[in-house]
């Protein structure tokens, strides 16, 4: 099974997100994480998903997603060629000692510590999946109250822009 990142450039209208999604429930396959964000282009949104498969599985993915009328571009964002982030807010139990500790934790991420209360802390850290799922492992140590992850999201290296794909 391999992972695999698209970037899909697709017209910004009511409907188009539930196409997309059902166009992977339809047949069967699970999104691992899909992000959705309008473009410095209003009429277009990129859509971000991460999938698992196999090479076959995967082709026949992208091959039904170009076949939707409003996809505009699918490309693979690959490891070497493309810079894909995600971000998480965690809030950990933080009383007593375990409050430097994990600031110290924190700071060696450089993550941020976005509130304070009297017996926890909540943390935000943006980075490659590698450097969430460090972080995560690192805090399991203290009770993790709550974790969200916004998936990950990402851009091809390098020039390029979507102007090439805007009817005048």
């Amino acid at each position: 099974m391999r992972r695999m990142v698209l970037s899909i450039l697709v017209e910004n209208t009511a409907g188009v997100l539930s196409r997309v999604a059902g166009l992977f429930s339809r047949r069967g396959y699970n999104i691992d994480s899909l992000t959705v964000g309008e473009t410095e282009n209003p009429a277009i949104s990129r859509m971000t998903v991460m999938v698992h498969g196999d090479d076959q599985i995967l082709e026949q993915i992208e091959k039904q997603l170009q076949k939707l009328e409003d996809v505009i571009e699918i490309k693979e964002l690959t490891r070497d060629e493309s810079v894909t982030r995600e971000l998480i807010l965690v809030k950990v139990n933080a009383a007593g000692e375990e409050r430097q500790a994990i600031i110290s934790i924190a700071d060696i991420f450089r993550a941020k510590i976005v509130d304070v209360a009297p017996d926890s802390l909540m943390i935000e850290l943006t980075g490659n999946q590698d450097k969430i799922d460090a972080f995560i492992k690192l805090l399991e140590q203290y009770q993790i109250k709550e974790l969200v992850r916004t998936g990950i999201t990402g851009l091809t290296r390098g020039l390029g822009d979507i102007a090439d794909y805007i009817e005048d």
